[in-house]
Parts: structure tokens; C-alpha cells; sequence
């Protein structure tokens, strides 16, 4: 529903933030790592925003980069990983240091952040397996139009652009589309 904010830093509260969009003030709660890198107050800032509706509440969640808040979304999907949860794992890793533990399947990494024991590291590593690895940001490169415009029909197809893309690679470099979009799909069958 609320995508984006763009506006002035009006107060900084950690890990709170109130910014002001043409005179409403929106609170955004962001991980710390958003939070160091903002502005001083009175600076403009973007932050991409996720909105969570409950029944008792509906809060906003901000985020500097789109890695993330994408993230931020495979984390509270998992059970027992709640928004807060979610804010505590970002702002004790970056988005690539919890993407390389989730590849090594490294519990003990993360342990070290508050409110994470054993039991729900090992569940997060589960969970996160394949969805959240070393090349989360890595974009798919593409050679020509027509091997965009595949990549472009699989992901649409709901193929995740990691899969899209190995499928891809796989494609002679001066197939057209149709015939493209039907060698990967029976790639990725």
C-alpha cells in the first residue's frame, strides 16, 4: 500500500525514525543499519517502506536499499519471525553477511544477535535455504532484447529471476523469444 516515503528527517529515535511528507509525519521503524545511514535531521531521505497491518496496529517499516527490504519480506514469512525479529536480524547483519550464513549454514552467526537462540537460528537456516543465498543482488545479466524479454516472461511465469536466469544461461545467444521462453521452460521442468 505504501511503497516509498520521500521526504525530510524530522526526529531520530533508534530505531524510529518520524519523516515528514509534505507535512505528514509518517513513523518508520528501520533496522539500524538503514538507521546509521540516514541523514541529520532536517535532510531529505527515500526510504522503501513495507506496511504491516495487524489488528491492533498498523506499522511502517523502512528500508535504504531494496535488498533489504526483500529481506525484511523473507523473514516474516517464515513462522515465529515477527516483524521486530526481523528488524533485530538486519540491524546485527547486513543483508550479505545474513545471505553467506544462510549459504554456509552458519547457526553460530546467527546466535550473536539478540533475541536469536539456537533452535530459531537452525529454523531461519531451514527456512531460508534457496530463497536467501550468497548472490541475493546479483543481477541476471542479458546479452539482447530477446533474451531480456524472456527473462522478463519466466519471472512473470512466477519463476524466481535466480532460476529464470540459470535457465537462461542455458539458451543459444541468437534464439528468438517464443522459441527461448519454450527451451527454458522445458529447462526448468
Amino acid at each position: 500500500m505504501i511503497g516509498r516515503l520521500s521526504g525530510v528527517i524530522a526526529e531520530k529515535s533508534p530505531p524510529q525514525v518520524l519523516i515528514d511528507v509534505a507535512g505528514v509525519g509518517y513513523e518508520v521503524d528501520v533496522p539500524m543499519s538503514t538507521f546509521y545511514n540516514l541523514g541529520a535531521l532536517g535532510e531529505r531521505a527515500v526510504l522503501l517502506t513495507h506496511l504491516s497491518i495487524r489488528e491492533d496496529a498498523h506499522q511502517l517499516f523502512g528500508f535504504l536499499t531494496a535488498d533489504e527490504r526483500s529481506a525484511f519480506r523473507q523473514l516474516i514469512r517464515i513462522s515465529g519471525i515477527g516483524p521486530k525479529m526481523a528488524l533485530s536480524l538486519l540491524s546485527g547483519l547486513s543483508v550479505a553477511e545474513l545471505a553467506q550464513a544462510v549459504t554456509a549454514q552458519d547457526a553460530g552467526r546467527l546466535t550473536k544477535v539478540p533475541g536469536i537462540g539456537k533452535k530459531t537460528a537452525e529454523r531461519l537456516l531451514l527456512e531460508l535455504r534457496g530463497k536467501l543465498g550468497a548472490d541475493l543482488g546479483a543481477p541476471v545479466s542479458v546479452g539482447n532484447a530477446a533474451q531480456a524479454d524472456i527473462l522478463q516472461a519466466l519471472i512473470a511465469l512466477g519463476y524466481s529471476e535466480k532460476d529464470a536466469g540459470s535457465a537462461l544461461k542455458s539458451l543459444p545467444a541468437d534464439v528468438g523469444v517464443s522459441e527461448g521462453i519454450k527451451l527454458a521452460l522445458k529447462k526448468l521442468s
